[in-house]
C-alpha cells in the first residue's frame, strides 16, 4: 500500500508531538534544547562550593527536603521575607537551612546563558542530586519543568516533621504527601550527611521522662559522648552539636547501621527501629547498601514530584518574584 508524501510527513508530525516533552509535564531531557549546558552549569557551582565549605552538601540537600514538604517543589524557600510577610526561609526549622548563596550562584550562571529558562525549583532538584552522588552516593535522572512558586509563609513551616517525631508521626507527616512508609525510611537516610546542633537533640539527653534521665533507646556510651559536645553551659558554643553519623561526608548506609546500635542522633532516627513497620528497613539497609542507594534515588524523583507547578513563573532571581 503506498502512502503520499503529504502523509508520510503527517505521521512524522504526530509522533513527534507525542514524544516531545511538552511544557507542562516533567521530564529527564526537559532543557536539551532549551538550555543543554543547564546541568553542567549547576553541577559545577555545586562541586566548587562543597570544596570551598564542606558543609554544602547536607545543606542542599536538606534545603530539598523543606522546599518539598512545605508548598511543594516550587523553590519557595529561597524568597526572601518582606515588610508585610514573613518567608519560609525564616520560619524557625528552616533556620538550619543555609547556602542558598550556592543556588543564587547557578541561577546567576544560568541567566546569563539561557535567560528566563531554568526554573529555581528545578535548580534545587538538580543540586540536590548532585550532592549525594559528589558525596560518593547514587545518581538518578532528574525530571524537570517545575515552575517557581509565588507564595512563601513562614507559618507552614510548622508542617515540617520535627526530630521529636515518633514514627507513627513520621508515617502520617509523609502520608500525608503522597509517600508511604519504605520512602520514609529511605528518604531518612538523607541524614547520612550532615551535622546537627544541641537544640535538636538534648532532650534525650537529660530529664528525658519520669522514669528515665536519658533517653532508653539511646546507646549509653553515645549518649555520654554527646553529654560531652553538649555541655550545660551559658558559656556553650552556639555551634556546638554532632555529625550525624561517623562518615557525615560521605553518602553510604552507616546511618542505617548506627541506628540498629542505638546511636541515631535524632528521636527520630531511633524510633525506626522500635516499629516492626520500620525496623525491617533499617535492617535491610544497614546490610544492603547497593539496595539503599536504589531505593533513595527512586524516593528523590517521587519527592521531587510533590506539588509541582508546571506552570507560572520562572524566576530570574531566586530570592524575588518577577
Amino acid at each position: 500500500m503506498a502512502f503520499s508524501k503529504a502523509l508520510i510527513l503527517a505521521l512524522i508530525f504526530v509522533v513527534f508531538a507525542i514524544v516531545k516533552p511538552s511544557e507542562g509535564a516533567l521530564n529527564a531531557h526537559y532543557y536539551d534544547q532549551s538550555c543543554p549546558a543547564a546541568e553542567k552549569i549547576i553541577l559545577d557551582t555545586v562541586r566548587n562550593a562543597s570544596l570551598y565549605d564542606p558543609k554544602v552538601p547536607a545543606r542542599l540537600l536538606r534545603m530539598f527536603f523543606h522546599d518539598c514538604f512545605i508548598r511543594g517543589c516550587d523553590a519557595s524557600i529561597l524568597l526572601d521575607s518582606v515588610v508585610s510577610n514573613q518567608a519560609e526561609k525564616d520560619g524557625p526549622p528552616n533556620i538550619s537551612v543555609r547556602s542558598f548563596y550556592v543556588i543564587e550562584e547557578a541561577k546567576k550562571k544560568l541567566e546569563k546563558a539561557c535567560p528566563r529558562t531554568v526554573s529555581c525549583a528545578d535548580v534545587i532538584a538538580i543540586a540536590a542530586r548532585d550532592v549525594v552522588t559528589l558525596s560518593g552516593g547514587p545518581y538518578w535522572s532528574v525530571l524537570k519543568g517545575r515552575k517557581d512558586g509565588t507564595v512563601s509563609l513562614a507559618s507552614e513551616s510548622t508542617n515540617l516533621p520535627p526530630p521529636t517525631f515518633n514514627v507513627s508521626q513520621l508515617i502520617q507527616s509523609f502520608a500525608a504527601r503522597g509517600l508511604s512508609v519504605k520512602d520514609m525510611v529511605t528518604l531518612s537516610g538523607g541524614h547520612t550527611i550532615g551535622f546537627s546542633h544541641c537544640s535538636s537533640f538534648e532532650p534525650r539527653l537529660q530529664n528525658f521522662s519520669k522514669f528515665h534521665d536519658i533517653d532508653p533507646s539511646m546507646n549509653y556510651e553515645f549518649a555520654q559522648t554527646l553529654k560531652k559536645k553538649c555541655p550545660r553551659s551559658t558559656n556553650r558554643d552556639k555551634n556546638a552539636g554532632t555529625f550525624l553519623d561517623s562518615t557525615a561526608s560521605v553518602f553510604d548506609n552507616v546511618y542505617y547501621k548506627q541506628i540498629l546500635s542505638g546511636k541515631g542522633v535524632f528521636v527520630s532516627d531511633q524510633t525506626l527501629l522500635g516499629d516492626s513497620r520500620t525496623k525491617k528497613i533499617v535492617e535491610k539497609y544497614a546490610q544492603d547498601q547497593k539496595a539503599f542507594f536504589r531505593e533513595f534515588a527512586a524516593a528523590m524523583v517521587k519527592l521531587g514530584n510533590i506539588g509541582v507547578k508546571k506552570t507560572g513563573q520562572v524566576r530570574v532571581h531566586p530570592r524575588f518574584i518577577n
